[in-house]
Parts: C-alpha cells; sequence; structure tokens
C-alpha cells in the first residue's frame, strides 16, 4: 500500500475518538485544502500531504499542553514506514512550526511546503467550517459563549494563548479574524479573502440578535 494511503488509515484510526473540530474529518478538509494550493506553487507533493495528514496527530491542547507528542507519533510513523529521513525531517518541522500559537510565534522552519499546510489548516479555522469548530470546541471545554463585559486579549504571549480559557466570541477577534492577513501564499489569500467576509457577517447578525434588533 503506498505511504499515503497508509497515513490516512493511520490517522483515521489514531483520531477515531477525538473531539469534533479536530478529527478526521479536520484532516481531511485540511489536506483537500493543501492539495488545492499546492497545485498552484512549486512544492514536494508527497511533503505536502503527508505533513496535511500527520499536522494534528496529537494536537497539544489535548495532551496537556506538550509540544513534544505530535512531532514523535508522526516520526515513528514514517520511520515504521522506511520513509526517508529528509522526508520525515521535513514533516516533523512542519508540525512543529504550524500553529498559530497566539499570532506571535516566529517559526524557527520555513519552506514553501509548510506555507502550504500551514495556510490550509488556518482556511479550515475560518469561514463556516471555522465557525462551527469554534463553538464546538468551546461547548466541548464548557466555556462561556459571550459576555459583552470580558473583552478580547489582543496581547497574549504564545503561553497565555496556549492556556486561555476566552469566550468563544472573543477567539473570532484573538484569532479567526486575524488569520486573513498571515497567509502564505496567493491561493490562500484569495480562500480566506471569503471566508474572512462570511465571519464578519456573522459576527454582524450574532450581535444584532443580542441586542434584539431585527
Amino acid at each position: 500500500m503506498p505511504i499515503i494511503e497508509k497515513t490516512i488509515s493511520f490517522v483515521k484510526q489514531k483520531l477515531k475518538n477525538a473531539e469534533g473540530g479536530h478529527d478526521w474529518f479536520h484532516i481531511e478538509r485540511v489536506y483537500k485544502n493543501a492539495i488545492l494550493i499546492a497545485k498552484e506553487e512549486i512544492c514536494d507533493e508527497i511533503v505536502v500531504k503527508l505533513g496535511a495528514l500527520l499536522h494534528d496527530i496529537a494536537d497539544s491542547k489535548f495532551h496537556n499542553g506538550d509540544e513534544t507528542v505530535g512531532p514523535k507519533i508522526a516520526r515513528e510513523f514514517l520511520e515504521s514506514e522506511n520513509v526517508a529521513e529528509n522526508i520525515i525531517e521535513h514533516v516533523v518541522n512542519i508540525i512543529n512550526n504550524i500553529s498559530f500559537k497566539g499570532g506571535n510565534f516566529e517559526k524557527k522552519f520555513k519552506s514553501i511546503e509548510l506555507d502550504i499546510v500551514q495556510d490550509a489548516d488556518r482556511l479550515d479555522a475560518i469561514g463556516a467550517i471555522g465557525i462551527a469548530r469554534a463553538f464546538n470546541y468551546g461547548g466541548f471545554k464548557n466555556r462561556q459563549l459571550y459576555n459583552p463585559e470580558i473583552k478580547p486579549n489582543l496581547s497574549m504571549s504564545k503561553e497565555e494563548y496556549k492556556n486561555s480559557e476566552s469566550l468563544t466570541i472573543n477567539h473570532f477577534y484573538e484569532k479567526l479574524l486575524l488569520l486573513k492577513g498571515k497567509m502564505n501564499t496567493k491561493t490562500g489569500k484569495k480562500i480566506a479573502q471569503n471566508r474572512h467576509e462570511y465571519m464578519e457577517d456573522f459576527l454582524s447578525q450574532f450581535y444584532d440578535e443580542c441586542n434584539g434588533k431585527k
């Protein structure tokens, strides 16, 4: 069985009980986004596909903030499949550098493949899917939906962001609405614009309903 098919099977099994916003279907959407973006870039498609499939194999949010679990699992799997070391190292670097982390995290590794997978992941955090995932995760963590007295924190450090228990609506301002301006690729930026506008329309409707307007 080719490595991509084996990786898909591995990820499906590993994430079969995952939270709804970080399950196989999230991975599948990111994978499809990455393939779409990669068509417009000169890149190593195998690295892009493996990076997209393994980028959330063990999200630190579900492992007590430990950011080493995901890269370790990915490396062990790829080594077990005798994948070339240079590809493994590249995929691990993607996993280590893909996260938002409050928006002020400086990537320690750069490649077009990372740019593609990062854009693909960020696209799944905005638009209709992004809205659904935000409220799903907020419910999963039993977070307050909205409180007009609690304002978004727009200057969180990486550690503050990682430990944040922010309201779901505040999360739009602390992350989701910032992603459009952080896209790397031309295709990513174009898709992000439409999804960003959709979120703005949603928030406008949300506040109208909160304030008893039509």
